[in-house]
């Protein structure tokens, strides 16, 4: 995935996925270490050849959607269960839809702990079908690292797996600078016997002293309510320099069936709020006045009877 190219919306998602695969490989923290899974009440029991289908809609600023995402259960090459998708059926409140290239494009997804999520090669999709992708990644992601936690078994059990480690969206040409900082915080809200549903709350957070690199005083002060945990800065068409900061959250509500781990339904809502100038020198001295600004993503996610 090319990150310069990602909308305000989802300039979590490169860095967010480099954290995911890192419990794959190695904990900094003893909350990330990953549990022993098969104890998980969340844990996914794959069926080869299941078929499931997700109908999701979209509000980003008004801009509305609607898509559908067709899967299978199948063995990838090291023989692990993973799902397979590929998209169709986009409706969308501008006039869009898919090409040929994008309606076989496959995306690959699975809640085994052995498997880290990872972003797939977006550059072989239409640039409106990259929110709807690494939404769903997101679900999936949250999940996986949900089920590693093992102090989430019954209701009202909680974790927070710190990771603050900045990550990196910059390109050196267009972005000059891109980085955010999260930590995950994870709630198990309820495991209902009778209707076989638990529902999880992952809500990904600013650290109390996020690292990411603030290069000028005015970046300092908080745009929100904790320490700033997001940074852009990048060159416009007039040659000047387009610089933000501020703080970035997600919270996601996942539904996931106790009878074999599958998600039945999912929401995100993701915020982020950003002070922002344009500056006419790289040292972001020579700045205008600065703007405030308020972004506003909200997806909805449900599997198809």
């Amino acid at each position: 995935m090319n990150c310069s190219t990602r909308t305000l919306g989802i300039s979590l998602l490169c860095g967010l996925f480099a954290v995911y695969f890192s419990f794959g490989q190695t904990s900094t923290t003893p909350s990330a270490i990953p549990a022993t899974t098969n104890l998980s009440p969340l844990a996914r029991h794959y069926t080869e050849g299941e078929k499931l289908t997700y109908h999701m809609k979209g509000d980003n600023e008004g801009w509305t959607y609607e898509v559908q995402a067709n899967g299978i259960v199948k063995k990838d090459a090291s023989g692990h269960l993973v799902e397979e998708y590929g998209w169709s059926d986009f409706k969308s409140s501008a006039p869009m839809s898919l090409s040929a290239t994008s309606l076989n494009f496959r995306q690959t997804l699975s809640l085994d702990p052995a498997i880290p999520p990872s972003i797939p090669n977006l550059s072989q999709v239409q640039p409106f079908l990259i929110g709807p992708i690494t939404d769903l990644l997101t679900f999936y992601s949250d999940l996986w690292l949900a089920i590693q936690q093992s102090d989430l078994k019954r209701p009202g059990d909680h974790a927070y797996v710190k990771v603050g480690m900045p990550a990196s969206w910059a390109d050196g040409s267009y972005v000059t600078l891109g980085e955010d900082s999260i930590d995950f915080d994870l709630t198990l809200k309820g495991l209902n016997t009778s209707t076989q549903i638990a529902t999880l709350l992952v809500r990904h957070v600013p650290p109390a002293q996020p690292k990411v690199k603030l290069p000028v005083e005015w970046m300092q002060a908080p745009v929100a309510d904790t320490a700033n945990n997001w940074v852009q800065i990048s060159k416009n068409q007039a040659g000047k320099y387009d610089a933000g900061v501020g703080k970035e959250t997600f919270e996601v509500d996942i539904k996931v069936s106790l009878k074999d781990g599958k998600i039945l339904s999912a929401t995100l809502d993701n915020l982020v709020q950003t002070r922002r100038r344009e500056c006419s020198d790289a040292a972001l001295l020579d700045c205008g006045a600065s703007t405030v600004h308020t972004i506003r993503r909200q997806i909805e996610l449900h599997l198809v009877p």
